[in-house]
C-alpha cells in the first residue's frame, strides 16, 4: 500500500489523541488543530465542557483517559480517504479517594481529504448515535461515494427477532425463575411473590455490555432491548399478550412474524410500560431523584424535554457519593455518569424519568 494510501491514518491517530487529550485535561483549546470541521469541534468542546463542569460540581476527577481506535473499513478513492471507526474510551475517575473505570464505545464514520501533502479531517457522523438518525443532519448517503458506490443494506425502524429467542428465554439466563409452558399467557393462577434478583440483573449487564446476546436480535438502536434483556435475567416476568401495543414481552420470529412488544425494544413504549400501576407482572415505582434508585433500576432519557423518550439505560454501580453508575447499549457504555452530560444528545432540555423496579412480582 502506498505511503498516500496510508498517511491519512496519521491524521486518524491525530484526530483520536486530541479527543483524548481535551476530555482528559478538559481543554478544550486542543480540539483546534486536529479538527478543522467546526460543526463537530463544535460538538466536542460542548461535550468536554458540559463534563468537566459536571465532574468539577461533583467531586470527580479523571486521573486515566485511553482510547483504542479500530478501523472496522476503509477506503482512499481520488483523493478522499473514509473509514468507520470503533473508538473505545476507558475512562479512570476518582472521587473521595476512590476510583472506578468507565467504558465506552462510540462508532464514527469519518471523512478524509487530501489537502497538498497532507490529509485533513473533513467530516464525522455518528453510526449510529443516542439520537434518532432522523435528527442527524449529516445522513450515511454523504458517504455513498466514498464506498466507491457500494450501497449499504437498509436498516429496519423496527427489529427483526430471532427464533433462538424465544427457547433462551425459556432456559433463563442468569434468572432464578422460568415462564410457563403454556404458550406464555397471562399471568393469572401465577404465584406471587418473585424476587427481583438485582445481581442477576447487573451482572448479565455486566456480561453483554459490550457484545449481542446470540440468543437475541441486536437492533441498530439496541438500548431498550439490552435493558429489557437485563432486567429479564433479574426475575421480571414477561406479560405475553400476543399483541405489540401491550404487554412486556419477546418471543422470537415464528410464522413469517416479528413477535416481540413495543415496549421491549422501543425507549418510549418501556417508559410508559414501567409508568403505569398495575398488579402484576413487570412493575415500577416513579421516584424523583437518581439517589432513590437501586442496582437494576432503569433511568428513561427525554432528550428534548418535549415528551419524547430516546433513551434508556439500566443502574449497574454507584460513585461513593451515591449517584448511579450505568450500563446502556446503542454507544455501548459501562458504569458511565448517569446524566449523559458527555453525550452528543444532550441539552439544556433533557429530561430524566427515575424508575425503582418493585422488588417483588
Amino acid at each position: 500500500m502506498s505511503g498516500q494510501q496510508t498517511d491519512w491514518k496519521q491524521a486518524l491517530y491525530g484526530y483520536v489523541n486530541a479527543i483524548n487529550e481535551a476530555a482528559l485535561h478538559a481543554d478544550s483549546r486542543l480540539l483546534s488543530e486536529a479538527i478543522p470541521d467546526r460543526r463537530h469541534r463544535e460538538r466536542l468542546n460542548e461535550r468536554v465542557l458540559l463534563a468537566a463542569r459536571r465532574d468539577e460540581q461533583q467531586g470527580m476527577r479523571t486521573t486515566r483517559s485511553e482510547m483504542r481506535v479500530r478501523i472496522e473499513r476503509s477506503q482512499v478513492l481520488r483523493g478522499e480517504a473514509a473509514a468507520d471507526l470503533s473508538i473505545h474510551l476507558v475512562r479512570v475517575v476518582e472521587q473521595r479517594n476512590q476510583i472506578w473505570s468507565e467504558e465506552r464505545v462510540e462508532r464514527e464514520r469519518v471523512r478524509f481529504v487530501r489537502s497538498g501533502q497532507a490529509w485533513r479531517l473533513d467530516a464525522v457522523k455518528e453510526i449510529p448515535g443516542e439520537r434518532p438518525a432522523s435528527d442527524e443532519p449529516l445522513e450515511p448517503d454523504d458517504y455513498q461515494d466514498a464506498w466507491g458506490g457500494e450501497k449499504q443494506p437498509a436498516v429496519p425502524s423496527a427489529p427483526y427477532l430471532n427464533p433462538a429467542a424465544l427457547s433462551a428465554a425459556k432456559t433463563r439466563v442468569y434468572a432464578g425463575h422460568y415462564p410457563r409452558d403454556d404458550g406464555w399467557g397471562d399471568y393469572a393462577g401465577r404465584s406471587r411473590g418473585l424476587p427481583y434478583r438485582r445481581e442477576a440483573a447487573v451482572a448479565y449487564a455486566e456480561r453483554w455490555w459490550n457484545e449481542p446476546n446470540p440468543a437475541y436480535e441486536n437492533f441498530e438502536v439496541n438500548c431498550t432491548n439490552y435493558v429489557s434483556q437485563c432486567v429479564y435475567a433479574g426475575g421480571a416476568p414477561m406479560n405475553y399478550t400476543g399483541r405489540r401495543s401491550s404487554g412486556w414481552w419477546y418471543k422470537g420470529y415464528a410464522n413469517k412474524e416479528e413477535q416481540w412488544s413495543f415496549s421491549w425494544a422501543v425507549a418510549g413504549a418501556l417508559q410508559r410500560h414501567l409508568g403505569d400501576p398495575r398488579a402484576y407482572g413487570l412493575r415500577a415505582q416513579t421516584v424523583s431523584e437518581p439517589q432513590q434508585l437501586k442496582l437494576g433500576d432503569v433511568i428513561c432519557y427525554d432528550w428534548d424535554g418535549n415528551g419524547r423518550v430516546g433513551h434508556s439505560t439500566i443502574v449497574t454501580a454507584f460513585t461513593p457519593d451515591g449517584m448511579p453508575l450505568v450500563n446502556a447499549n446503542t454507544v455501548s457504555s459501562r458504569h458511565r455518569y448517569w446524566d449523559y452530560k458527555d453525550s452528543y444528545a444532550w441539552t439544556d432540555n433533557t429530561r430524566y424519568h427515575f424508575y425503582h423496579i418493585a422488588d417483588e412480582f
